[in-house]
């Protein structure tokens, strides 16, 4: 039983599995065999890149994991103590089968209170950026990993999991073929890096006209677009300032990368309105999850702003368009009721991150952070604004 009986349905909009270490591979094509490999460092496994080890997951085996929520206290009041993120994490866990196949995840969604929910993997954030300077690759391993998700959870799950396949666009008419084949086969939401897209040609914004083929089977389809927390390059800048060239740990504390920690989601949105794409599309659905919410009211203050000077710059309102299209999952410890004023309580979301450990253990108990609102506000936060977004 959950912790506590609420009134209405919960719609989680930001759950997420664990993959096994096929996930990324058992589907790739033996021509790229090697492109992705699991390696002994020191006895502990690592994954590795074309080569090259990464640490932006530590742990990419899931076997061993943080518990759900470890890191709450650490929310909730800091860390006055200055303990290290090995001692605020805790003890650690055995994976266990709901977090890694449907079945068993249904029977925990039910202990949880939670009806329905959107399943986002944990290691998908990591490709994009470490196969860069290779479109064909991340295409290539996208697909691979939509194939293992499929396969193991489904897109659709007894009409309560909806699991969030992966479209990278480096190559439109490839994101088109696999937005297509993950419709097909019941995706009712796809997940979409918040960077600029990588090309052979170098980077560029995703709102650019050259993407408008895709959005519009966007639009057609009707899922929505979830723009995940993601490593989306920006360790690239940060090195400037800091010297050397490391990749983005999200793990290991750094306080000037922190300062910027919501940079790339902020950049995000501001190119769907100032690359124009959300006025070419005006139905398109967005999501922005596990991002918080703190850079939304100084975007919205910038680019009200920016159209006061220049509104030939814009194809309309930039941030009206934001108010229609953007949708935006906030942290707990974040001010709901203010961010209801801000772009209507329509277009905020319930997101519990469970089970990481940055997220809730108790995922009801997201609701206390709505007592300033109505139980009519509180319904639709906590999951009838996401049961219209994904509505067939």
């Amino acid at each position: 039983m959950p912790s506590r009986e609420l009134p209405f349905p919960l719609f989680d909009a930001d759950n997420h599995l664990y993959e096994t270490e096929e996930a990324l591979t058992k589907f790739l094509p033996k021509e790229y065999e090697g492109a992705i490999e699991y390696v002994q460092v020191r006895g502990r496994t690592k994954i590795a890149i074309r080569g090259h080890i990464s640490e932006y997951i530590p742990n990419p085996t899931f076997e061993v994991v943080a518990r759900p929520g470890a890191m709450e206290e650490y929310f909730r009041v800091g860390n006055p103590e200055g303990k290290t993120r090995r001692e605020i994490f805790g003890e650690s866990m055995k994976s266990i089968p709901a977090f890694r196949e449907p079945g068993a995840r249904l029977k925990l969604m039910d202990e949880l209170g939670i009806q329905r929910s959107l399943m986002f993997p944990t290691l998908a954030s990591l490709i994009e950026e470490r196969m860069r300077d290779d479109p064909e690759l991340i295409h290539v391993v996208i697909h691979s990993l939509n194939q293992w998700l499929h396969e193991t959870w489904s897109f659709n799950y007894s009409d309560r999991i909806y699991t969030v396949p992966v479209i990278s666009l480096p190559i439109v008419e490839k994101a088109i073929e696999e937005l297509e084949w993950c419709v097909e086969r019941g995706a009712r939401a796809i997940l979409i890096r918040p960077a600029p897209v990588p090309g052979f040609g170098g980077s560029r914004s995703f709102a650019l006209p050259e993407f408008d083929p895709f959005w519009q089977r966007v639009v057609e389809t009707g899922v929505l677009v979830a723009m995940h927390s993601s490593d989306s390059g920006y360790s690239r800048y940060a090195n400037d300032w800091e010297g050397g060239n490391r990749e983005f740990l999200p793990f290991k504390p750094n306080a000037f990368r922190t300062v910027g920690e919501w940079r790339p989601v902020q950049d995000a949105v501001a190119s769907w309105v100032c690359h124009g794409a959300l006025f070419r599309f005006p139905e398109l659905k967005i999501a922005v999850i596990e991002n918080g919410s703190s850079w939304l009211a100084p975007l919205l203050d910038t680019l009200a702003d920016v159209y006061k000077k220049m509104p030939h710059e814009f194809l309309g309102d930039p941030v009206e368009a934001v108010k229609r299209s953007i949708h935006v999952s906030p942290f707990w410890e974040e001010d709901m009721a203010e961010l209801a004023d801000l772009i209507g309580v329509e277009r905020v979301l319930f997101g519990s991150d469970y089970p990481h450990p940055e997220g809730l253990a108790d995922p009801v108990s997201y609701v206390d952070a709505l007592a300033k609102l109505s139980e009519a506000d509180q319904a639709k936060i906590m999951g009838g604004n996401l049961a219209r977004l994904i509505a067939a």
